[in-house]
């Protein structure tokens, strides 16, 4: 799965990709800091079984500590897109192009309102983030419905002359956007349209299943940034009564990167997401004093900087997402000793046979059965695999 960080120029985009995955990125304050794509491993973080079973995990991806597991995903930075993006304007074609195969977009808001439509800075407030949310939202639609719309009548003619199946025809013609069948299926349900009327379809009626393939296929938190500038406080606020059925985190993308630069140095001990950290030595005054500004200011007013609860939202909450462990009944370890080495992210509803394959193909095609190793309990290839589940995949052999 990928994750993309989407937003104007200038919001901490990439400040917030450089604190999920200590990439070396160029942070600046200035419009296109950013002009290729950044790519890297962000971690989402979970109970780990190993405490279940007595025992200490060794990931060969990620990384646990004191029983919390962090299982890796790819997140995306794109350049900062500007109102017109749809159309090209600073790029924007070439930024929202990177963006096809994200599964879920994180809107990274500059709460504090310190930056300008066009990501110039500006006084802190002096800039309301609530038009940051409808601009982006409505150059994500344009450019959705601006790829529905190229060659439309040709295929909805060709759909009508070859009689086709109206939805395997969008999701075919659509693939490019990451657009399945029951995204399909679903909008146009919504939109109660006619698929036997398809060449009848208006632009407004096209720019209506570009919204609702969109919210479908592109889901949305806001990473409302920025939270330890004055003005942010009233602005998350505001951002909350606009948009009431939008997630909205506040966030301190520059607090987080202090803190796990400051523990990747052994400065401190931290893990993302907590609501504290221990000072272990090696700090000059000047930045003792930082790090106790973002406990005071940040971590025991929000209960941490909300870089990893973003994460986790993103991928459990808006993706559904689950994490299964691969092991044995008899043995949690692989030929080489590692315990509970691996765990994968999986779609939700993923069942016994999907993480077979997932494994490999080899282990799909001779499935047999399925062992849930908590439970000792053999489960059939259609068997629901539950979030944090260990799962034995027994084959022909």
């Amino acid at each position: 799965m990928i994750i993309g960080l989407v937003g104007k120029a200038n919001t901490g985009k990439s400040t917030f990709f450089k604190a999920s995955t200590l990439a070396d990125v160029l942070i600046a304050n200035y419009p296109f800091a950013t002009i290729d794509p950044n790519k890297g491993f962000a971690h989402v973080r979970i109970d780990c079984v190993d405490k279940e079973f007595n025992t200490q995990c060794n990931p060969r991806y990620g990384y646990c500590i004191n029983n919390q597991r962090f299982v890796p995903f790819e997140l995306i930075d794109v350049a900062g897109l500007v109102p017109g993006a749809h159309e090209g304007k600073g790029m924007g074609n070439r930024f929202l192009d990177d963006l096809r195969q994200a599964d879920v977009f994180i809107h990274v808001v500059d709460a504090s309102g310190s930056s300008n439509e066009k990501g110039e800075p500006v006084e802190p407030g002096k800039y309301d983030p609530v038009f940051d949310v409808k601009f982006l939202e409505f150059e994500l639609d344009m450019w959705v419905l601006s790829i529905i719309k190229k060659g439309w009548d040709k295929f909805a003619r060709q759909v009508q002359q070859e009689q086709s199946d109206v939805v395997l025809a969008l999701a075919k013609q659509l693939s490019g956007l990451n657009i399945k069948e029951e995204h399909i299926k679903k909008a146009l349900s919504n939109l109660s349209f006619s698929k036997e009327q398809l060449i009848s379809w208006a632009e407004e009626d096209l720019h209506k299943l570009a919204v609702q393939l969109r919210l479908l296929t592109k889901p949305m938190v806001i990473a409302a940034n920025k939270i330890d500038v004055h003005s942010a406080k009233e602005n998350i606020e505001r951002l909350k009564k606009a948009f009431p059925n939008h997630i909205i985190i506040p966030c301190a993308a520059d607090a987080e990167l202090a803190l796990r630069e400051a523990a990747k140095k052994n400065f401190i001990k931290y893990l993302p997401g907590d609501s504290k950290f221990e000072i272990i030595g090696g700090l000059s005054p000047k930045q003792r004093l930082a790090l106790e500004f973002i406990q005071k200011k940040i971590l025991d007013v929000f209960g941490s900087t909300g870089i990893q609860q973003i994460l986790n939202t993103a991928v459990f909450d808006l993706l559904g997402a689950i994490a299964i462990f691969p092991g044995g009944v008899n043995k949690l370890a692989d030929k080489d000793g590692n315990v509970l080495p691996d765990c994968f992210l999986l779609p939700k509803n993923s069942t016994a046979i999907d993480f077979a394959y997932h494994l490999h193909t080899d282990l799909g095609k001779n499935f047999i059965r399925a062992i849930n190793v908590k439970t000792k309990m053999s489960v059939g290839k259609d068997h629901m695999l539950k979030h944090r589940d260990v799962v034995e995949i027994i084959t022909r052999k």
